[in-house]
């Protein structure tokens, strides 16, 4: 009983000892579709690989390895061409975060499908903060006539399958970051506000709207001032900014604003809405260093250094008047803060509005160097 009892630990100790990945599928031929090239810069370290000729089987590719962070966020490049012929294909890439020896589904970090050959693929992706530290592997196959989800561990006729060395190290602890969703908010309770940070490190895709990773602000407004600006002007990268509901019902976003292009600035009505969200995010899959800004005082003051500006009808369905008794200047543009309208005008205008769609927007009326902004409903 003792020895019998000392075979089976013993067993069991060498079954934990001896796990490997799958290392019998892959293509048999070395003709066709085949990896083109892998770039990835990690925390440290990086992979520059080039793929044809074509190998049969699993290729080990050790020459180099790259370290990622937990938490952090990184872009990985992949080019699915061929060594032969063009024939419709998928791919997809795995990196193995548990250590279990598997690629599981949900390591899965991005699918391609289309007709080598194609441009670079970039899927970015964030390392989980409770991914196993050490060294592991990242797993890319290209599959013609394959169908996504592929198969890890698949074999098939045409086409290549890739590991690639990845060592996992201690990243950022995250549990000091708030905002990657909307129930971890954070907090704006006044205004002005202005937050520098960054959603490079420990922040995750919760919004559709684009892939990069994003951080939610839950901002407490002010019913005496409703109009609130949002503004990532000075930030490192392409922005993407949004505002939205508790729901998650839109409220306002902008990609571009004319001021800061390629950054975001929008001006919003907060009337109704005690509680709105604003969303930093990067246009595409972009990230970096921004500020945000908040502020409610850009109305007030502008109605405070300019008599009073009356707009009638309101709302219209084609022709107001305006009770300005200077000449001067009018911009009207959406609620993302794309103008549609401007114009030189003279004291007591007429305005048509025959070519604006239906909507909400802003008015903005200037005289010398004082201005003011009403909210203008074309019907």
């Amino acid at each position: 009983m003792r020895i019998l009892l000392l075979s089976i630990l013993f067993v069991g100790f060498c079954l934990s000892c001896n796990a490997q990945y799958c290392t019998s599928g892959g293509p048999s031929s070395t003709a066709d579709s085949n990896i083109e090239s892998v770039t990835i810069t990690g925390t440290s370290g990086s992979i520059n690989y080039t793929g044809c000729p074509g190998i049969i089987g699993l290729e080990q590719y050790t020459a180099q390895t790259v370290s990622l962070g937990q938490g952090n966020n990184f872009s990985l490049d992949v080019q699915f061409v061929t060594c032969g012929g063009n024939y419709t294909g998928a791919g997809e890439v795995w990196i193995d975060f548990n250590q279990n020896y598997t690629f599981d589904p949900s390591e899965s970090i991005g699918t391609w499908t289309g007709i080598p050959p194609g441009p670079i693929s970039t899927f970015n992706f964030t390392v989980p903060g409770t991914a196993a530290l050490g060294a592991t592997k990242m797993r890319i196959i290209q599959q013609e006539a394959g169908i996504n989800p592929l198969n890890p561990c698949g074999s098939f006729t045409w086409g290549s399958a890739t590991d690639f060395n990845v060592n996992i190290i201690q990243g950022v602890d995250c549990s000091a970051f708030s905002g990657d969703d909307m129930a971890d908010a954070i907090d704006v309770a006044t205004l002005p506000y202005t937050d520098n940070s960054s959603n490079s490190v420990c922040y995750t895709n919760q919004n559709p709207t684009y892939s990069s990773p994003d951080v939610y602000y839950r901002v407490v407004t002010d019913p005496a001032n409703p109009y609130i600006k949002a503004s990532l002007c000075g930030s490192n990268f392409d922005t993407f900014i949004s505002v939205v509901e508790p729901n998650g019902t839109f409220i306002a976003g902008n990609d571009d604003a004319t001021t800061c292009g390629p950054q975001s600035e929008v001006i919003f009505d907060a009337t109704n809405h005690p509680i709105v969200y604003v969303i930093v995010e990067g246009w595409g899959a972009e990230y970096g260093d921004y500020t945000l800004t908040l502020n409610d005082d850009l109305l007030n003051i502008g109605e405070s250094e300019i008599d009073d500006l009356k707009i009638y009808p309101n709302p219209t369905n084609g022709l107001i008047t305006l009770s300005n008794e200077l000449p001067g200047s009018l911009e009207i543009s959406t609620m993302n803060g794309k103008i549609v309208l401007s114009a030189n005008v003279d004291a007591f205008a007429n305005v048509s509005l025959e070519n604006v769609a239906a909507g909400v927007y802003f008015l903005k009326y200037t005289s010398g160097n004082q201005f003011v902004i009403k909210k203008l409903i074309k019907e």
